[in-house]
């Protein structure tokens, strides 16, 4: 079997539809014992810098879970109505808190979600 080059895999996955593509990358995590989710911790990398930036006005907030409470399974299921995360993803979030749900969204948005969040019986903090 001839190796494909990068172009030709892209080309291949141009032509798949998202839900074909998100049967792929589930095939390819489980095959390969990885997981293509991005990192969320990058955000204390900023520094002093970027709190300076932060002082002059806001547009960007972050949703922390900080805790689950007593109603967990229902803060699961929230968490995956505000991501598309998949099940095991948002309960491995939901187990993890304090972890950022949401990440650089609009005030309204940031403000829904924790009140969703909040209705559920968790604990959320928005920065």
């Amino acid at each position: 079997m001839a190796k494909l080059s990068q172009d030709d895999l892209l080309a291949q996955f141009e032509d798949m539809t998202l839900i074909e593509l998100s049967g792929f990358v589930k095939a390819f995590e489980e095959k390969f014992d990885v997981t293509a989710a991005a990192p969320v911790a990058v955000a204390a990398a900023g520094g002093g810098a970027a709190a300076a930036e932060a002082v002059e006005e806001q547009d960007e907030f972050d949703v922390i879970l900080t805790g689950a409470g007593e109603k967990k399974i229902q803060v699961i299921k929230v968490v995956r109505e505000l991501t598309s995360l998949g099940l095991k993803e948002a309960k491995d979030l939901v187990d993890g808190a304090p972890k950022p749900v949401l990440e650089k969204v609009a005030k309204e948005a940031a403000e829904k979600a924790a009140e969703s969040l909040k209705g559920a019986g968790a604990s959320v903090e928005v920065k």
